[in-house]
């Protein structure tokens, strides 16, 4: 069970180095430094966690598929480069998922 938490933070670190998956922990970030600014209520904070963890997992997914068409084949691909585009959309309804629920909370605590 060690070796298996091991591994997996050794996939984070990895995670990390990459530019896009960064992006998205330092928008999460800012995000929930929002949350604290305005101050959140317990449900908008797990609206707010969830959306978060979304979007970071949707980027870390999208990466290692990246990752793993380049692996397959160095050239260009169109099947491989449609598989990509797919996990890249994944990535984005999942960030505009998570811009709607961040701007309905924001929304709500301006009017109140």
């Amino acid at each position: 069970m060690k070796r298996k938490f091991a591994c997996t933070f050794k996939g984070l670190k990895l995670a990390l180095k990459h530019k896009a998956v960064a992006i998205q922990f330092v928008l999460g970030l800012m995000a929930i430094i929002g949350g604290l600014i305005i101050r959140l209520d317990h449900y908008e904070w797990l609206s707010f966690i969830i959306c978060i963890a979304m979007v970071i997992a949707m980027e870390i997914m999208n990466t290692a598929i990246e990752r793993l068409g380049d692996y397959l084949n160095e050239d260009q691909d169109e099947r491989i480069g449609m598989i990509k585009d797919l996990s890249g959309a994944a990535v984005l309804v999942a960030s505009l998922g998570a811009l709607a629920v961040c701007i309905c909370c924001v929304i709500r605590r301006l009017i109140s």
